[in-house]
C-alpha cells in the first residue's frame, strides 16, 4: 500500500512502466514488491523502472529490491531511448 503525503491510498494503474519520482525512498521496497507481483497478476513480465540520473541512491535502492525479489529473473539499466542509467529494465518470471 502507498500513501501520498496526507497518508492517503494511492491506486496506481498496473502498466509495464513505474515512475518512481514522486515515491519516497523508504516507499519503493514494499511499492517495487507490489508492482511486481501486480504486473505477474496482468500477464506483464518485461517492467521499465523510472528513478533518474541524480545521485544513484534510487537506483541502488531499486537494484537492492530486485535482487531480493523471487519473481525477477534478471535486471539492467534501460537503452538510451528508454532512459539510459536512470531506468532500470526488468524481467520477471513466467507463471503458467
Amino acid at each position: 500500500m502507498i500513501s501520498d503525503d496526507n497518508d492517503d491510498v494511492v491506486i496506481l494503474p498496473i502498466g509495464d512502466v513505474l515512475d518512481l519520482h514522486h515515491f519516497k525512498p523508504r516507499e519503493i521496497p514494499d511499492l517495487l514488491e507490489d508492482y511486481i507481483e501486480a504486473c505477474i497478476e496482468q500477464g506483464i513480465f518485461s517492467v521499465r523502472i523510472i528513478h533518474g540520473k541524480g545521485q544513484g541512491f534510487l537506483k541502488e535502492r531499486v537494484a537492492g529490491s530486485l535482487k531480493k525479489n523471487r519473481h525477477v529473473v534478471s535486471f539492467k539499466d534501460a537503452p538510451p531511448d528508454a532512459g539510459g542509467w536512470g531506468a532500470t529494465l526488468a524481467e520477471l518470471k513466467r507463471i503458467l
